[in-house]
């Protein structure tokens, strides 16, 4: 059974800082194209930011300087590092894991609070 599992969010002030996990069991990291994604109360999921197996990494516009994510393909595991969080920040984070063109799977989310 595939699962992916995000882990460290929580409650931080604004210029505040987290690293988010996110974890696969029962499929391997190493051949996917990872992404971190985030939803806002009423509002559409967005991209935060994307991995590829090579390590290519692309970013939304609004994270760009603030955010880093990275892969450890021995602990199967992807990160997101956020700097400088803002309020607007604030949401629930999802890790997807898409293995060519068909096949993709989500976590759960972990949600993160920033506040003012």
């Amino acid at each position: 059974q595939v699962q992916l599992v995000e882990s460290g969010g929580g409650l931080v002030q604004a210029g505040g800082s987290l690293r988010l996990s996110c974890t696969a069991s029962g499929i391997s990291f190493s051949t996917a194209h990872v992404g971190w994604y985030r939803q806002a109360p009423g509002n559409q999921r967005e991209m935060v930011a994307t991995i590829t197996t090579g390590g290519s990494t692309h970013y939304a516009d609004s994270v760009k300087g603030r955010f880093t994510i990275s892969r450890d393909n021995a602990k199967n595991t992807v990160y997101l590092q956020m700097n400088s969080l803002k309020p607007e920040d604030t949401g629930v984070y999802y890790c997807k894991a898409v293995y060519g063109l068909l096949q993709s799977y989500w976590g759960q989310g972990t949600q993160v609070t920033v506040s003012s």
